[in-house]
Parts: structure tokens; C-alpha cells; sequence
């Protein structure tokens, strides 16, 4: 299976979103506050992130948008300065070792990144100071970076 991995990982290409992004991860109460106010919730014209689990409510935004939530966070755990790469290949649920290679690819490149997946793509932050040294490091194993 790591072959077909390899296979659709050099059929695809590497879009970099070109705004800057922030994670963050608020409390259950912070969260309830941005929830209360529609003007803190995102524009819709950069991707966003809502992730809820039993611990914490993560947020990706784009720098603009969370410049306009960053007074209603209080102390919640903020990441800045990280980049979007998505990889543009619609992939199955059957494909085996997608995020596997990559994630080999780039720690063998010494890149930490987060991994965000939607329904048909695979998505990664990378820092900003990391991008070019994530995209070297892709490209000889993708189609075209973008």
C-alpha cells in the first residue's frame, strides 16, 4: 500500500493558502463567549477550522480573522505564524500511508507539522519560517507545487 501512497502523493499537487494562520485552543467558556457574538465568527473567504473534542475547542484562522477574536480570548493558548498546504488530490477513504509518507518526507527534513484532513483532502501547517524547507522537501515527490 505504501507504493499507491508514493503514487497519488507524485499525481499531486501542493496549493500554499497565502495568508498567515493562527491555531488556537480555548476553554469551553471562551468558546461559548465567540459563539454569543456573530461579528467574531469568520469571514468565510479564507478556510477555517472548528474542532471539538472533550478537552478543548480548536480554532484555525487566518491572521485577519483572528486579529478580530483576538480580544475575546482572553488567556487561551494561541500558535502563530503557521502556513496552509493542501494537497489537491481527492483521495479515497481506502488510500493507505497518504499522511504517512508525507510525514516521513518531512521529518526526515526535520519540518514539524500539524495535520488537519477535510472529507476529500489532506491539509498541513507548517511554520512560516519552515515553508521553504516543507516545500524543497516536497517536491520531488509531488507533481507541482503551487
Amino acid at each position: 500500500m505504501r507504493h499507491e501512497a508514493k503514487a497519488i502523493l507524485k499525481n499531486t499537487s501542493v496549493n500554499v493558502h497565502p495568508d498567515e494562520f493562527a491555531i488556537l485552543s480555548l476553554d469551553l467558556d471562551h468558546w461559548a463567549k465567540l459563539l454569543e457574538d456573530q461579528s467574531l465568527g469568520p469571514n468565510g473567504k479564507a478556510p477555517f477550522m472548528i474542532f471539538s473534542d472533550p478537552y478543548e475547542v480548536t480554532l484555525l484562522l487566518n491572521r485577519p480573522d483572528f486579529e478580530r477574536v483576538r480580544h475575546a480570548i482572553d488567556d487561551s493558548r494561541v500558535e502563530m505564524s503557521f502556513r496552509l498546504l493542501t494537497f489537491t488530490t481527492e483521495l479515497d477513504f481506502a488510500v493507505v500511508g497518504f499522511l504517512a509518507e508525507v510525514s516521513r518526507i518531512l521529518a526526515e527534513a526535520n519540518i514539524s507539522i500539524c495535520v488537519l484532513s477535510s472529507f476529500s483532502r489532506d491539509h498541513l501547517l507548517v511554520r512560516q519560517d519552515d515553508l521553504a524547507r516543507a516545500l524543497n522537501a516536497l517536491g520531488p515527490h509531488v507533481e507541482e507545487l503551487c
